[in-house]
């Protein structure tokens, strides 16, 4: 039996993800240090406009929001953070703590979010079983 990297059962999970999902542009991994952990589809830092979540700074900026958000939520005793979202002009950015991890999905605006909010809050929970957490 040929055993899977963890990086290539975590890849699995968000192509799953991606396929079960129709709407979802792209997603992202990170890890609390804001390090990029994986991303669908496989990015590309040089050509942003494939794969926006890839990029080391998106990454950062996602760990920091999820940071301030579970900061913010302790200091007014609100419990833990369950998700984050963001809602743009041009699409919507859904943040779930994954254990030491999350999973940011890029989502296009007209996507109705149920679907994605299902499956997005269940692949996050398995991403943290496959990172142990």
């Amino acid at each position: 039996m040929v055993q899977e990297y963890r990086s290539e059962v975590l890849e699995r999970t968000l192509r799953n993800l991606h396929t079960t999902v129709s709407g979802i542009k792209a997603s992202v991994i990170v890890n609390i240090d804001g390090l990029l952990v994986a991303s669908y589809p496989p990015g590309d830092d040089f050509d942003l406009d494939k794969n926006p979540t890839s990029s080391p700074q998106v990454a950062a900026m996602a760990a920091t929001l999820v940071g301030l958000a579970e900061r913010t939520l302790e200091r007014l005793a609100q419990g833990e953070l369950e998700r984050l979202l963001m809602e743009g002009e041009h699409g919507v950015m859904v943040v779930y703590p994954a254990g030491r991890a999350s999973l940011a999905v890029l989502v296009d605006k007209d996507t109705k979010l149920g679907m994605v909010l299902f499956w997005t809050a269940r692949t996050a929970k398995e991403i943290a079983e496959v990172l142990g957490y």
